[in-house]
C-alpha cells in the first residue's frame, strides 16, 4: 500500500519527457547522470572507432592508395565533410519520424557495417604486397572493384557517424529536465563533458591506434575500431529502459512553408502591435513542443498570425487553414532558423581551420624530424596535444575562467557568443603558429628532390605542439559554444537541426577547405614553380597557407561580431522560475 502511495506522488520532469513505456518520466528513475555517463561512454568508444580510420585515413590513402599530397588532403577533406553532412539526414530523420533514440541506434549499426566492411576490404584486398603500407614500402595499385570496394566501406561509416552524432548530443541533453534548476545546470555540464568525451575517445586513436597503423598494421588498426563501435552500440542499447525520450514533432518543412505562404497571402495586410493582436493557441503542438513567445524582427512574418474576417468566420466553422493562418510559434520558429543562419556561416571558415588537423599538420609534421633516439613518433599522433589541450582547458574554463567571470560581470558566466569569438582568436593564433613553424621547417629542410620527403627537415616534430594546442583551447570555446548555443537555441521540434547545424559547419569548412586548396594550387603553381602545397612540401610554402588562413579568419571574426551583436536570444515559455512554479510537478504512473 505505501509502496502505492509512493509511487502515485513521484515527481516527472516538467519538460515532457517520457519514458520507454511512453508514459511521463519520473525523475528519479529516469535519465540524469546515470544515462547521461552511459551516452558519454558511449560517445567515447563511438570516436574511438571513428577516429581509428579518420586519423590516418591522409596517410592510408598515400601509402596504401598510392595518391598524392595535395590529393589525399582533399579527399580526406571530402570525406570528413560528407560525414557531418550526413547529419543533416539524421537530425532531420530525428526531428521528424524516428526519434533520437531509434535514429541513434540505426544508425550506429550502419556505422558497425561500415567498419566491418573497411576491415576485411583491407585485410583482403588493398594490403599487398604483405607488409605493405608504411613509409618504406607502399602498396601496389589496385583495381577499380578493389577501390570501390574502399570507398564504399568508408562512406558507410561517414553515413553511420554523420546520422549518429548529432542525434547522440542532442539525447544526452534530453536526460536533463530543464524545469529543474539542479538539471538545468547539469545540462549546461554535459555538452563540457560530452565534448571531452569525444576527445578522449580519440586519444586512444592518436596514440595506440595512429602508432599500429603507421606501422603498416592497418588491419589491426581498423578492428579494433570495429571492436570499439560493436561495444559503444551493446552500452546504448543496455539503458534503453533508462533513457528520458520526446516524441518526433513531424516534418517540419510544411510548417516552415505555412508560414511564408500565409505570409504572402496576406502582403497587403497592415502588422498590428502587439502580441495579443497576433494568433496562438492553448497547446501549440501535438508533439508537446513549448509554446514560443513574439519577438520584434522579419515583421512580415507576422503577418501571417493576423486574424482577418477571412479568418475569423473560418474560425467560428472549423475550417481554418494552416496555410491561411498560422501560430506565434510557428512564426518563431521559422524566424528562429533565420537568425541562427548568419551565426552559423561565421563558423564555417572556423571548421577550415580545424580541418587542417586531419590534412596539412599531418603532412607538415611527417616531414619534420620524427625520431627519439630509434623511437618514431607517427605525426598523426600529434594530434593527442590538442587532446589534452581541450581537457585541460575545459577544466581551466568550467573552474577558473568562468567563475570568475561571473563574480567581476554578476551574471552567469561568459554567455555562448563570447565564447565562440575567443575561439575564432584562438584560431588566428593557431594559423599564425603554424605558418611561423613552417617557416623553420623550410629553413632546417633538404632540398633535394623526392617524392612525399618525410622526415626531410632536421627541426623536430614537437615544434607543432603550439598550433596543436592553440587549435584545442579554441575547440573548448567555440565547439563547446557552438553545441550549447544551437541546441538551446532551437526550437523544441528542432533540436537535432540545432545540433546538426554545428556537424554541417564542420562539413562545409571541410569542403571549403578541399577548394581553397584547389584554388592555392591553381593559381600558385605556375611554369616551374610546384605551387605552396607540392608533394615535395620543402619546395612549396605551407606556411603562406596558413597565413591566408589567418588572414581570412580574422575577417570572419569581424563579421562575427557584428551579426553577435545583432543577434536575439529566443525566449519559450516555461523559460523562467514563475512558469516553472505554475507547472505541477507530481505525476501518475
Amino acid at each position: 500500500m505505501e509502496e502505492k502511495v509512493n509511487k502515485e506522488h513521484e515527481v516527472c520532469t516538467l519538460d515532457g519527457a517520457i519514458d520507454s513505456h511512453g508514459h511521463p518520466a519520473v525523475r528519479e528513475r529516469t535519465g540524469n547522470w546515470v544515462a547521461g555517463i552511459l551516452i558519454l561512454v558511449n560517445q567515447g568508444l563511438a570516436t574511438l572507432a571513428f577516429f581509428g580510420v579518420g586519423v590516418n585515413l591522409v596517410l592510408f590513402l598515400t601509402r596504401v592508395m598510392g595518391q598524392d599530397n595535395a590529393d589525399a588532403a582533399n579527399n580526406v577533406s571530402k570525406w570528413t565533410g560528407t560525414v557531418y553532412i550526413f547529419s543533416l539526414l539524421g537530425a532531420f530523420l530525428s526531428d521528424s519520424y524516428l526519434g533520437r533514440y531509434m535514429t541513434c541506434a540505426i544508425f550506429q549499426v550502419i556505422f558497425l557495417l561500415g567498419l566491418m566492411s573497411l576491415s576485411l576490404t583491407s585485410y583482403i584486398f588493398l594490403l599487398e604486397p604483405s607488409g605493405c603500407g608504411t613509409k618504406d614500402l607502399p602498396c601496389r595499385s589496385h583495381p577499380s572493384y578493389q577501390t570501390t570496394l574502399f570507398y564504399v566501406s568508408i562512406y558507410l561509416v561517414a553515413l553511420g557517424n554523420g546520422g549518429y552524432q548529432p542525434n547522440i548530443a542532442t539525447f544526452g541533453a534530453d536526460q536533463f529536465d530543464e524545469g529543474d534548476p539542479k538539471e538545468q545546470h547539469s545540462k549546461v555540464a554535459f555538452f563540457s563533458y560530452f565534448y571531452l568525451a569525444l576527445n578522449l575517445g580519440s586519444l586512444f586513436s592518436n596514440t595506440i591506434l595512429d602508432y599500429f597503423e603507421d606501422e603498416g598494421l592497418w588491419t589491426l588498426g581498423f578492428c579494433a575500431s570495429t571492436g570499439s563501435a560493436f561495444v559503444a552500440l551493446v552500452l546504448f542499447l543496455c539503458g534503453t529502459r533508462r533513457y528520458r525520450y520526446f516524441k518526433p514533432g513531424g516534418n517540419p518543412l510544411p510548417r516552415f512553408c505555412q508560414v511564408f505562404v500565409a505570409a504572402t497571402r496576406k502582403w497587403k495586410v497592415e502588422v498590428l502591435l502587439g502580441e495579443d493582436k497576433l494568433y496562438e493557441v492553448e497547446e501549440c503542438s501535438t508533439h508537446g513542443g513549448k509554446k514560443m513567445f513574439h519577438t520584434e524582427g522579419f515583421r512580415f512574418l507576422d503577418k501571417a498570425a493576423i486574424i482577418t474576417s477571412k479568418d475569423f468566420r473560418q474560425m467560428e466553422e472549423n475550417k481554418c487553414s494552416p496555410w491561411q493562418l498560422t501560430t506565434v510559434t510557428q512564426i518563431e520558429e521559422v524566424k528562429c532558423i533565420l537568425r541562427l543562419l548568419p551565426i552559423w556561416l561565421c563558423t564555417i571558415l572556423y571548421s577550415i581551420v580545424f580541418s587542417q588537423m586531419a590534412s596539412l599538420f599531418v603532412e607538415q609534421g611527417a616531414a619534420m624530424e620524427t625520431r627519439i633516439s630509434s623511437f618514431h613518433i607517427p605525426p598523426a599522433s600529434m594530434s593527442s596535444f590538442d587532446i589534452l589541450s581541450v581537457a585541460f582547458f575545459i577544466f581551466i574554463y568550467r573552474r577558473v575562467l568562468n567563475p570568475i567571470v561571473a563574480r567581476a560581470m554578476t551574471s552567469k558566466g561568459l554567455t555562448q557568443l563570447q565564447r565562440m569569438g575567443i575561439g575564432l582568436f584562438l584560431a588566428i593564433m593557431a594559423m599564425v603558429a603554424a605558418g611561423l613553424v613552417e617557416q623553420f621547417r623550410l629553413k632546417y629542410a633538404i632540398k633535394d628532390d623526392c617524392k612525399n620527403c618525410e622526415g626531410s627537415s632536421s627541426l623536430s616534430i614537437f615544434w607543432q605542439i603550439p598550433q596543436y594546442v592553440l587549435v584545442g583551447a579554441s575547440e573548448v570555446f567555440m565547439y563547446v559554444g557552438q553545441l550549447e548555443f544551437f541546441n538551446g537555441q532551437a526550437p523544441d521540434r528542432l533540436k537535432s537541426f540545432g545540433s546538426a547545424l554545428c556537424m554541417t559547419s564542420i562539413s562545409l569548412g571541410n569542403y571549403v577547405s578541399s577548394l581553397l586548396v584547389a584554388i592555392v594550387m591553381k593559381i600558385s603553381a605556375r611554369d616551374d614553380t610546384p605551387g605552396w602545397i607540392p608533394g615535395n612540401l620543402n619546395k612549396g610554402h605551407l606556411d603562406r597557407f596558413y597565413f591566408l588562413l589567418a588572414a581570412l579568419t580574422t575577417v570572419n571574426l569581424v563579421i562575427y561580431i557584428m551579426w553577435a551583436r545583432w543577434y536575439k536570444y529566443i525566449n519559450f515559455q516555461g523559460n523562467n522560475e514563475e512558469d516553472i512554479n505554475k507547472e505541477n510537478s507530481e505525476c501518475e504512473v
